[in-house]
């Protein structure tokens, strides 16, 4: 195998909309994520140290394609990020509960261009 002399520094998880404005609207003021950069057509936010979510215009073969994807954030007051979220307007799928299959307690919730966003904290 090959060796590889850089470690991997940090993670992006990019999500793609139509509408820039309202998208960092909600990363930024409903989740109070800190951007970590800007770049006109791209906005990074960083959660915690190495971990960034970037939100981008939707161009050329990038396209806004929320089915199947989901950003998890961890927390451990879910139930204080659903009340601030309701608050906020933003559109979730229920109240939080506890899902024993996966040992965790979690609600789930959608950004401006349909990507699930679930805040959760592991219960076992």
């Amino acid at each position: 195998m090959m060796e590889i002399t850089g470690q991997i520094t940090g993670q992006i998880t990019w999500v793609y909309t139509h509408d820039l404005v309202a998208s960092v609207a909600f990363y930024r003021d409903a989740l109070g994520l800190p951007v970590w950069r800007d770049a006109g057509a791209a906005v990074i936010f960083e959660p915690l140290p190495g971990a960034k979510i970037g939100v981008c215009t939707a161009f050329e073969d990038r396209v806004v394609e929320p089915a199947g994807s989901m950003i998890t954030l961890l927390t451990d007051d879910v139930d204080g990020w659903y009340d601030r979220l309701v608050a906020a307007g933003t559109t979730v799928k229920g109240p939080p509960e506890k899902l024993e299959r996966f040992g965790i307690y979690s609600f789930f919730c959608e950004d401006p261009s349909g990507y699930t966003i679930e805040i959760q904290k592991f219960i076992s």
